[in-house]
C-alpha cells in the first residue's frame, strides 16, 4: 500500500518537474505562437487575460504540489509512529520471554 502511494506521488512529482522545467520560448500567457503555447482560448488570445490564466494555472500546480508534499509528510509521520509502537510491542515480548527464562532457571 505504501509503495503504491509513494509511486503515485513520485509520478506526480516527476510530471510537475517536467512541466515546470519545460523550455518556454517566451512568457507564459503571451498567446499562441508567441512562446506561451495554445493552452486554451484565453491563453491563445494572449494579453492580460492570458497572463492571468497562466499565473492561475501555475498557482494551482504549486498548491497541488504543496498538498502532495504535506500528504507525504503525514504518511511518513504515521509510518514512524507505527514503527515506534511496533518496537515497543516487540520489546515487551522480549521482556516477557526473558522473564520466562528467569523463571525456568530459578525453578531448576
Amino acid at each position: 500500500m505504501a509503495r503504491l502511494f509513494l509511486r503515485r506521488n513520485l509520478q506526480r512529482c516527476i510530471a510537475t518537474q517536467i512541466r515546470m522545467s519545460s523550455d518556454q520560448l517566451g512568457e507564459l500567457g503571451k498567446g499562441a505562437g508567441k512562446g506561451g503555447g495554445g493552452g486554451g482560448y484565453v491563453r491563445s488570445a494572449g494579453g492580460a487575460f492570458g497572463k492571468r490564466e497562466a499565473a492561475e494555472e501555475e498557482r494551482y500546480f504549486r498548491q497541488r504540489e504543496q498538498e502532495q508534499l504535506e500528504a507525504l509528510r503525514k504518511h511518513h509521520t504515521e509510518e514512524i509512529e507505527h514503527h515506534k509502537k511496533e518496537i515497543e510491542r516487540l520489546q515487551r515480548e522480549i521482556d516477557r520471554h526473558k522473564g520466562k527464562i528467569r523463571k525456568l532457571t530459578h525453578d531448576d
